[in-house]
């Protein structure tokens, strides 16, 4: 089930309209309407791209971030943003917690 705050897999598109590898995605929020339509952010393992004040770094050291399904640390990345329809979200890793959830939002 897709909801808020779960990490899933997603082939993310690339700015030169190249298919995107498979990489983790963090759900944000479903938008309004008739659609199944998802606002999901990039998840990225490199963390020299971090734009502060806009992306978040979660550090395999933290204490929620088992509970992500991440390899690595990595950036979640809020200047990368897409809208998609659930059916081609891929697969499900983990979650974040609510609180990171919430500031990210903000």
């Amino acid at each position: 089930m897709i909801s808020e705050g779960r990490i899933v897999l997603f082939r993310f598109p690339q700015a030169d309209q190249k298919d995107g590898k498979l990489r983790p995605a963090l759900i944000l929020r479903k938008l309004p309407g008739k659609f199944d339509d998802w606002l999901i952010c990039m998840i990225s393992s490199q963390l020299h791209q971090v734009i502060s004040d806009m992306d978040e770094i979660i550090d395999s050291e933290e204490p929620d971030f088992q509970q992500t399904g991440l390899k690595q640390s990595s950036l979640i990345r809020a200047s990368r943003l897409a809208v998609v329809g659930d059916d081609i979200l891929l697969g499900k890793r983990g979650t974040i917690d609510i609180l990171r959830l919430n500031k990210i939002k903000k």
